[in-house]
């Protein structure tokens, strides 16, 4: 089994974000580091502060030189495709081809309509999402791209400079929607993301997954199946009892196919805590 971690920047102050990197980026128990994407605070209270996701991957891209690096997921409602396609290139730059591309359809109606931004019904978030990876994948590897879909129409579009990875970033996909978003990751995604932790729902769903991969002709071997694991906030795994609560969690996951754990911290973050997270998952490895 394979680890990473995420780390909401909600509640926190940049530099203890960037502090927890950096240490993380020593240890090689952990393969890569995520930012989640929302404007406001969505595990804790709304009002509090929230860094921009892609913004900060950009800088920690600099600040880091091991861990991949990604967001889990890009809600891409946010923004148009090729505004994004600019934005994942120049991080796979910076990152000197570090960049995993999360992608997701979004979901908090909430925080799109106190923007005024249209998060539209699960067919129409279905629908952006499929027609952002088609974008996307185009525009990442082809000298020019032409497109006519609901939500987006490109001419001609080019997109220079490519990125160091080729032919684009791995796509990890995040969802659990049965008819759209599991066959769209069946289609475009090297890696997919379940929210969850619960063994039983993540087998469901990696059924579905695998159903639509052999439809479509695809092996889902090729496809890396994570798991959010979430901790409580300023999680310690030295606290009594939980490190072998965790592990035998994890454990439950890799029986049914998990391949990389997401854990999911919490601030206040500090660099020991990912030190202590990686000394209580080393028997897993």
């Amino acid at each position: 089994m394979r680890f990473a971690f995420e780390t909401p920047q909600e509640h926190t102050t940049w530099a203890d974000v960037l502090a927890l990197w950096r240490a993380a980026d020593e240890i090689d128990v952990f393969e890569s580091g995520w930012l989640y994407d929302h404007l406001v605070p969505v595990l804790g209270d709304a009002s509090g502060p929230c860094l921009e996701g892609w913004t900060a991957l950009a800088a920690l891209a600099q600040a880091t030189a091991r861990l991949r690096l990604g967001i889990l997921v890009t809600g891409t409602h946010f923004r148009h495709p090729a505004v994004l396609a600019k934005m994942v290139t120049t991080v796979d730059i910076v990152s000197g081809g570090r960049l995993e591309l999360g992608l997701g359809a979004g979901w908090n109606r909430e925080e799109a309509d106190s923007y005024g931004i249209q998060l539209g019904d699960p067919l129409a978030r279905s629908k952006r999402l499929e027609e952002t990876c088609a974008v996307l994948t185009g525009l990442l590897s082809q000298e020019s791209f032409s497109f006519t879909g609901t939500h987006y129409r490109l001419t001609d579009a080019r997109h220079e400079p490519k990125g160091p990875q080729d032919p684009y970033p791995p796509i990890c996909i995040g969802g659990a929607g049965e008819r759209s978003t599991l066959r769209t990751a069946a289609r475009y995604a090297r890696h997919w993301n379940f929210g969850e932790d619960d063994p039983g729902e993540f087998a469901r769903k990696r059924d579905v997954l695998f159903a639509h991969c052999r439809a479509l002709g695809r092996d889902p071997a090729d496809i890396t199946l994570s798991a959010h694991v979430r901790l409580g906030p300023g999680y310690r795994p030295g606290s009594t009892g939980r490190p072998d609560a965790l592990r035998s969690r994890l454990r439950a996951l890799a029986e049914e196919g998990l391949g990389l754990a997401v854990i999911q911290l919490l601030p206040p973050y500090a660099p020991e805590t990912v030190s202590a997270l990686a000394d209580a998952l080393q028997p897993l490895r």
